[in-house]
């Protein structure tokens, strides 16, 4: 585990179990040891807080490549931070350079790491969960791993769009795990991507009790901190 990873571990993630009391279900889903993509909906900047809380493990986030870029000091702290949590740079323009995400992934989780992703690719401008891009799927059927289904429930309420930090005493944190889903031995074609990445969005929906939008989010110009490739 990264060292600022553990500092977090050790100050932040306290923290938060004390002012939030954050309630965890399904947690027996979590692998103990081996290597797994979580991909979960995206409520808030608070989803990766949260679920880093409650995880015992190194989780490995995919954030978007400007915050590892960005220039002056502040561009700097964010590329130090970032680096020393374990994050994956995710460039989202798409091409070759997309596809990096990917190749910083794969050696993770075959090494026995936990990678997360939002499958809906950025935050829910309204609370629903939005159609998923096929990432996930990908990700997981490349490594080998299965993917465990998150569902945040909360999460933007107690740290909406404008918050710098989530507020205690506004909203009821629960983070749900689902079952494993294995889809080693799948074709990685176009059309089985989008079966399998479908089964894992209603998966999600059952967590979450979302209503469903069978079409992709609107993306946010500057405030999204982590996305799908």
């Amino acid at each position: 585990m990264p060292l600022l990873y553990t500092i977090g571990k050790l100050t932040v993630a306290p923290a938060l179990r004390l002012a939030f009391r954050p309630t965890v279900e399904g947690l027996e889903h979590v692998p103990e040891t081996g290597g797994a993509v979580f991909a979960g909906n995206h409520l808030s900047v608070a989803d990766e807080l949260f679920l880093g809380t409650v995880v015992p493990r190194h989780l490995a986030f995919w954030a978007k490549s400007e915050y590892f870029t960005g220039a002056g000091a502040k561009g700097a702290f964010s590329k130090f931070v970032l680096t020393g949590l374990g994050a994956i740079p995710v460039e989202r323009a798409g091409g070759r350079a997309a596809l990096s995400a990917f190749d910083a992934a794969i050696p993770a989780l075959k090494g026995g790491d936990l990678v997360v992703v939002y499958p809906e690719g950025t935050r829910s401008p309204d609370g629903k969960l939005y159609r998923g891009r096929t990432g996930a799927a990908r990700l997981a059927i490349s490594a080998g791993v299965p993917i465990i289904p998150v569902g945040m429930i909360g999460t933007d309420k107690a740290q909406p769009i404008g918050a710098r930090v989530p507020r205690p005493g506004t909203a009821k944190i629960t983070v749900r795990f689902g079952k494993p889903l294995d889809f080693t031995g799948r074709p990685d074609d176009r059309t089985s991507l989008r079966q399998m990445t479908d089964e894992l969005m209603s998966e999600i929906q059952k967590l979450t009790g979302q209503e469903y939008v069978a079409r992709y989010a609107p993306p946010r110009a500057q405030s999204d901190s982590t996305g799908d490739a």
